[in-house]
């Protein structure tokens, strides 16, 4: 009599996740490819698609994916007629990066650094010279800025050339630790409204024969983190920042180019148990986990000394079928932060690090209850959360 059998999937596998286009189409080569364009020393155009510009621009939308946007053209009539603009006229995307969340992908657009390098690997990460997590979106607990990110901004290797450089975004950006780090150099512009950021970024446009200027948007995020990319509140702000492109394109003085991109796009999970796996409940994910690090799709888990290997078996068995679990030298090795993870960061990734494939959250309800509660999530390596616009108008 033949015993029975039972089929047990094998965990995803690690070099199967969609890792980032580093080097050749993610954020991080955004400005370096602008500003090679515009003869800044020391710069690669690692986006081969790009025509240079005297006059470039490029309008951040936060949370506002590639797939998002191409299901509202309804909502978005200006932005959608733009899409075969998108990477030099290829109609294709770029990618954010690993993970897909705003602290790291504002880092990467700013330095032109990979997360590897740049050091802002999640939205919360472990410092290794006090152990503790930090939230490297709100700079708490607060470290020195430059010995956290050393390296200069492409802003201020532009302004450094010569070209005038100018960072319009809301005054509450204006002296936070990440805007340092990330964004600094030239000068900073607070405006409250997004029609006065549209105006003035196009006269820093016209205030230099060369010129490089960022400008932010933020309410696309932060509507669909709270009520979900299917929502009528997000559907509202699409259609808003929509005009706002529109209102700046429209300003463009001669010789420019405006770039529209974002640090992420966002997908809804719905709240229930098997959507939402919750950590501060499961003690098999808890045992030899001493952080949790990261966001609720991609994690950074840091084991107690000598339970790393454990961690990891636990990890695969429970969630290898819908999350790409790695240790953190399966991750580097992998390419997920980047071609290369500098020393200072390598013991800021997680011993572990989970990223989500399918639908799924691991959420911590008691240590992170407002995280735990929101609609839209992002972090991961898919597209709905990795493909990114990179929309384009020139004059």
């Amino acid at each position: 009599m033949a015993l029975p059998t039972w089929d047990h999937p094998e965990p995803l596998a690690v070099d199967s996740a969609p890792v980032p286009e580093y080097g050749a189409g993610s954020l991080a080569d955004v400005l370096p490819t602008l500003a090679a364009g515009m003869s800044v020393p020391d710069m690669t155009a690692a986006i081969p698609e790009l025509t240079p510009a005297d006059r470039n621009c490029v309008f951040l939308i936060d949370g506002l994916g590639w797939e998002q946007l191409r299901a509202h053209p309804d909502e978005a009539p200006f932005m959608t007629s733009l899409l075969a603009s998108s990477r030099g006229g290829t109609g294709r995307p770029i990618t954010a990066g690993y993970p897909a969340t705003t602290a790291t992908s504002l880092a990467s657009i700013g330095t032109g650094l990979p997360p590897g390098t740049h050091g802002l690997p999640g939205y919360t990460a472990r410092n290794p010279a006090t152990g503790e997590l930090m939230n490297q979106l709100r700079w708490n607990p607060w470290t020195d800025p430059r010995a956290w990110q050393p390296h200069p901004t492409i802003f201020q290797l532009a302004d450094a050339a010569g070209v005038h450089t100018a960072q319009v975004s809301s005054p509450t950006f204006q002296n936070t630790p990440l805007t340092k780090v990330a964004l600094s150099g030239g000068t900073f512009h607070g405006r409250l409204s997004g029609e006065e950021r549209m105006d003035l970024a196009a006269e820093q446009l016209a205030a230099g024969d060369r010129s490089l200027v960022y400008t932010y948007y933020a309410e696309v995020d932060g509507k669909g983190h709270r009520f979900g990319i299917d929502s009528d509140p997000w559907r509202g702000q699409l259609m808003y920042v929509d005009r706002l492109v529109q209102r700046l394109a429209e300003q463009l003085p001669p010789r420019s180019a405006l770039y529209v991109t974002a640090d992420h796009g966002m997908i809804d999970i719905p709240f229930d148990e098997q959507h939402r796996i919750d950590f501060d409940e499961d003690w098999e994910l808890r045992a030899g986990v001493a952080l949790l690090g990261g966001e609720g799709r991609a994690r950074h888990v840091y084991s107690v000394p000598g339970a790393q290997a454990d961690v990891l078996t636990c990890w695969r068995e429970v969630l290898g079928e819908q999350f790409w679990i790695a240790s953190r030298d399966e991750a580097i090795a992998a390419g997920w932060f980047g071609p290369r993870v500098d020393e200072r960061v390598y013991a800021r990734l997680g011993d572990v690090i989970a990223a989500a494939r399918d639908d799924v959250l691991i959420i911590a309800s008691e240590r992170e209850p407002k995280e735990s509660a929101m609609v839209g999530n992002h972090g991961s390596m898919t597209p709905v959360e990795q493909l990114v616009p990179l929309l384009q108008v020139r004059s």
